[in-house]
């Protein structure tokens, strides 16, 4: 069984609503589909890394929207969503329906326009998903690996990892130090305090990790 990490761009008529508003530049860079439901009533968990105040602007302009609840955290707001449709284009859902693989949270939604997306299954199986998903959109493939049944409790998420490549990246485990905290967040986009809460998140996650396969 492999994992792949695919990154797409979806033509401007493809692009679903809330990505628009993070595309137009709007205080959200970045949207994460967490959870959903494999229902017409289509019931989702997003987390967006802004206040609850621009989180509200972005989902507001999806016109499927039923419900809304969201719940500020110190570097984002998580937007529990009920909507009458995805509201994703028809061929994608098709494609999705027909993929004999399986896709794993979260599906990431970038200001760049990029989706980052993971599925698992048979070689032969992602490679036919990979064609036929293709032929609608900009599709590439970022990473192969094994899949492995069971995770590692203390896998990085996606914003830890981010937050200590850029570490490494500006000097901060340099010695002596070269980068600080400050210029973390100020590659990542975000407050001092969320850039600092990640990287300490993120070093507490690879410890664990070495600690346990000792």
């Amino acid at each position: 069984m492999k994992r792949v990490q695919f990154s797409a761009r979806y033509p401007d008529e493809f692009v679903h609503p809330l990505h628009q508003q993070i595309i137009d530049h709007g205080p959200i860079t970045r949207a994460e589909l967490l959870m959903w439901s494999p229902t017409a009533d289509a019931t989702t968990l997003f987390w967006c890394d802004g206040c609850a105040d621009a989180t509200a602007t972005a989902i507001d302009a999806i016109e499927s929207l039923v419900v809304r609840t969201l719940v500020a955290e110190t570097d984002g707001t998580y937007a529990f969503l009920r909507q009458n449709a995805f509201e994703f284009a028809p061929v994608l859902l098709d494609a999705i329906a027909d993929a004999r693989v399986i896709f794993l949270p979260p599906v990431v939604f970038r200001d760049t326009g990029a989706v980052r997306f993971e599925a698992v299954g048979e070689a032969s199986e992602l490679s036919s998903f990979h064609g036929e998903l293709s032929d609608h959109i900009g599709l590439t493939i970022e990473r192969v690996h094994e899949f492995e049944r069971r995770d590692s409790p203390s896998r990085l998420t996606d914003r830890q990892r981010d937050a200590l490549e850029t570490a490494v990246a500006v000097g901060y485990y340099e010695i002596p130090r070269d980068g600080t905290v400050t210029d973390v967040a100020a590659r990542l986009g975000c407050s001092t305090s969320t850039a600092g809460e990640l990287i300490r998140k993120a070093e507490a996650a690879v410890i664990r990790e070495y600690a346990e396969s000792r």
